[in-house]
C-alpha cells in the first residue's frame, strides 16, 4: 500500500510536471519504457517521443488479434507485457474485475477527460483505466472511382441498395469480388457482425444481458443471412473466411481489389489517401453506414493506452500517455490512419480542411452508441469468439444460421454463469 501510495503521488506530480514537452523541459530524459502496440502505427513514433521527452522507447507492435494473447499471459502471470499497452474497449470489464491496471483518474486532468468524450468507456467504478488515442467508430466505405466507373451515382443509403450496387460494379468487370468483409475467427468478423445487427434494427443483448439474435426475425440472425448471402452471390472473396479485417482493409481494399468496406475504419481514409502507401489515393471516401430502413446507425470501437500496474516505470508511461493522447500528436497521427478522440482535435482538421469524409464522419459521429448500453461485460472476450467461430462454421457451410446463433447464445450463457 505504501508503494502503491508513493506512486500515485509520484504520478500525481507528474501530470503538474509536465503540462507540455518543451525541449528544455525533459525531467525523465534517459529513462527508457517497453510500449506493445497494434501494427500500423506511425513509424517515427517512439523517435518523435524520445526528441519530445528524451524518454527511450522499445515500441512492440503486433497484429491486433495477437496482443490480447501476449497481454493475458504476463498479466496472469504478474509479469508486466509493457510499461504501456493497447487497452481496447472490449476489455474494460475483465481487465477491471482483475484489477491489472493502473488507475489514471487522479494523473489525468479534467480537461483532457471532458476534450476525449469516450474515456466513459474506459471508466469502471469510478476508476480511468485507459486514455483513448484511436477514434475507432464504424462508418462504410467505399472506392468512388469503382462506383462512378460502374455508371453509379448515388449513395446507398440500405443495405438492400449496397447490394444492388455491389452486383452492378461485378457485372461490370470493374472488380470480381465487391464487398470485403473478414469472415474468419478473429475479432475483425465478430465487430462486422455487430454492425450488421445495428443496420438490421436490433440490438445484441436485451437489459438483463438476455440475447436478442436466435429468432429468424431478429436482426442478429438477419444480419448472418446477409453475410451468407453475399458470400454465395459471389461479392466476397470466398478467401475471407481465413482472412483478418487487417489483411481484407489493407490487402484488397487498399489495393483496389474490394469497392465497399461493410465495416470501415475512419482513420484508415487517410492511409488510403497517402498516394506513397496506397493504389487507392483520392478514391476512398466514407458513406454513412447502410441499413434495412435507411436510417443510419454505428457504434464506438475506441482503443486506449494503460499503465499495468505491474510496471516498474509509471511516470515515464504516463508521460508517453500524455504525449500520444496530446492535441499536436493526434493532428499529426491522423495521417497514418488514427482518426483523433480528441473533440478539438477533431474540429481543427475539420476546419483546416484536412479531415477527409468530414461532413459524413461529422454527422455519422451522433449516431455512434455504446455495444452495450450496461458497459462491456467481463465475459465479452468469450461472447466475441464464440461469434467469430459460429460465424466461420456457418459461412462454410459447416452449420446453418439457426445453428450459429443458437451456439453463440448458449457459449453467451456458459460464460455469463462463469
Amino acid at each position: 500500500m505504501n508503494r502503491l501510495f508513493r506512486t500515485t503521488v509520484a504520478l500525481a506530480a507528474l501530470t503538474i510536471a509536465l503540462p507540455a514537452f518543451a525541449d528544455d523541459a525533459k525531467p525523465l530524459a534517459g529513462q527508457s519504457i517497453t510500449v506493445l502496440l497494434p501494427s500500423g502505427q506511425s513509424p517515427t513514433l517512439a523517435a518523435d517521443f524520445e526528441k519530445d521527452t528524451g524518454i527511450k522507447v522499445d515500441l512492440q507492435m503486433l497484429t491486433w488479434d495477437d496482443i490480447r494473447p501476449k497481454l493475458i499471459t504476463g498479466l496472469i502471470a504478474g509479469t508486466p507485457p509493457a510499461d504501456v499497452t493497447e487497452f481496447d474497449w472490449s476489455w474494460t470489464g475483465q481487465f477491471a474485475a482483475a484489477g491489472w491496471y493502473e488507475d489514471l483518474t487522479p494523473l489525468i486532468d479534467a480537461d483532457t477527460v471532458k476534450d476525449i468524450a469516450g474515456s466513459a468507456i474506459f471508466t469502471v467504478d469510478g476508476k480511468l483505466l485507459g486514455v483513448p488515442y484511436s477514434n475507432d467508430f464504424r462508418v462504410m466505405l467505399i472506392n468512388r472511382k469503382h462506383f462512378t466507373d460502374a455508371g453509379i451515382t448515388d449513395t446507398p443509403k440500405t443495405l438492400d441498395e449496397l447490394v444492388a450496387d455491389a452486383k452492378i460494379i461485378k457485372e461490370k468487370g470493374i472488380t470480381t469480388y465487391p464487398i470485403g468483409m473478414p469472415l474468419s475467427t478473429s475479432e475483425g468478423t465478430s465487430t462486422t457482425w455487430y454492425l450488421l445487427t445495428k443496420a438490421f434494427g436490433g440490438e445484441l443483448f436485451d437489459d438483463n444481458f438476455k440475447p436478442l439474435f436466435t429468432a429468424p426475425d431478429s436482426a442478429g440472425y438477419k444480419a448472418l443471412e446477409f453475410e451468407i448471402n453475399a458470400l454465395k452471390a459471389g461479392l466476397v472473396d470466398p478467401a475471407s473466411t481465413g482472412l483478418k479485417d487487417s489483411q481484407i482493409n489493407e490487402s484488397m481494399f487498399g489495393q483496389g481489389q474490394t469497392s465497399i468496406m461493410i465495416s470501415g475504419e475512419p482513420g484508415r481514409i487517410a492511409q488510403f489517401a497517402d498516394p506513397t502507401k496506397s493504389k487507392v489515393s483520392g478514391q476512398i471516401e466514407a458513406i454513412l453506414v447502410a441499413t434495412e430502413s435507411g436510417k443510419t446507425r454505428s457504434y464506438g470501437l475506441l482503443e486506449a493506452l494503460g499503465i499495468p500496474a505491474s510496471s516498474e516505470h509509471k511516470e515515464a508511461a504516463l508521460a508517453f500517455i500524455k504525449w500520444m493522447t496530446s492535441k499536436d500528436y493526434q493532428i499529426k497521427n491522423y495521417g497514418v490512419g488514427v482518426l483523433p478522440t480528441r473533440t478539438s482535435a477533431l474540429k481543427q482538421l475539420n476546419d483546416d480542411g484536412k479531415l477527409l469524409s468530414g461532413a459524413v464522419l461529422v454527422e455519422q459521429a451522433p449516431t455512434v452508441e455504446p455495444l452495450f448500453k450496461q458497459g462491456t461485460p467481463t465475459w465479452y472476450p468469450q461472447f466475441s469468439s464464440a461469434v467469430s467461430n459460429a460465424i466461420n462454421q456457418a459461412v462454410k457451410g459447416e452449420v446453418t444460421v439457426a445453428q450459429a446463433v443458437q451456439s453463440i447464445a448458449d457459449e453467451t450463457v456458459k460464460a455469463q454463469q462463469q
